[in-house]
């Protein structure tokens, strides 16, 4: 096999027409893995998904019907899906509302994977051993999380929000690695660094200037932001990150107390799931 180590294994990425998505699905094409390229923009998604040989799967996550639709193409397709990376995510300067009614940020970079997650799960599970890798950020440090308040409607700064989608997604992996133990499948979350030539800066001058300015840290390059998605992704104990927090390639990173709060993650996920009008599980 050399070097391919994932040979017959089908991997799903969202966010991968650009960044650190599409970084890790031509790094993990070339281990030999069937790469499922998911993107909000057809032109890019289909570019990169030229480069893995893969066939593009276009999804707004914008857009909850966009998720559902790509879920049942993924279920189609796939018999079985070894790694589901959740990576799409958006940093907004101005409040928008999607078309379902919800705030865009915590719809793109919280509520969507989720469903995509919940959706695909009974698959997941019956396929055998799996793993759910969900792109978070040491943003979470910023935002709080509250059950009266699921969106930050009451959080004026952007970077609150986007703390509070952050922590959310963290409470997320951690509630599922707790409902799906001992099923096989893996739920870890992971912080790639502090990246400037994505696209997820652009669009919020606050955090650019954060960034810029090193305030969220060191700053890291596009390879080295995908390098913790690729070593979850391959990593031959999953189990041990199992509900588990990376700080880039570091295993068992510290975060935010509220993030550590089991009570907590249980009520957001049944929270989430009757909002979505998911079983509750």
């Amino acid at each position: 096999m050399g070097d391919r180590i994932l040979a017959g294994r089908t991997v799903v990425i969202t966010g991968a027409s650009g960044g650190i998505g599409a970084e890790a699905a031509r790094r993990l094409a070339r281990l030999g893995a069937r790469v499922a390229v998911v993107g909000r923009s057809p032109e890019k998604t289909a570019a990169v998904a030229r480069q893995v040989g893969a066939e593009p799967l276009v999804a707004d996550f914008a857009r909850l019907s966009d998720v559902r639709r790509l879920a049942d193409s993924l279920l189609s397709r796939y018999p079985r899906i070894d790694v589901l990376a959740n990576n799409a995510g958006v940093v907004l300067t101005r409040r928008s509302r999607t078309e379902d009614g919800h705030d865009l940020m915590f719809q793109v970079n919280y509520l969507a994977p989720f469903l995509l997650t919940n959706l695909l799960l009974d698959h997941l599970i019956s396929g055998g051993p799996t793993r759910v890798i969900t792109t978070s950020s040491k943003g979470h440090r910023f935002g709080s999380v509250d059950l009266d308040d699921l969106e930050g409607a009451g959080k004026r700064s952007e970077l609150l929000r986007y703390g509070m989608t952050k922590r959310q997604n963290i409470l997320f992996t951690r509630e599922l690695a707790r409902r799906t133990r001992g099923s096989g499948l893996t739920a870890t979350a992971f912080h790639p660094g502090v990246i400037p030539s994505t696209d997820i800066n652009r669009a919020a001058p606050l955090v650019a200037a954060l960034v810029r300015y090193r305030l969220l840290g060191g700053l890291s390059t596009l390879q080295e932001g995908a390098e913790p998605l690729v070593h979850l992704a391959t990593m031959a104990d999953p189990e041990a990150a199992n509900g588990g927090y990376y700080h880039r390639l570091r295993p068992n990173a510290p975060v935010h107390r509220q993030a550590r709060n089991d009570q907590l993650a249980t009520r957001l996920w049944d929270r989430t799931a009757e909002l979505l009008g998911v079983p509750v599980g």
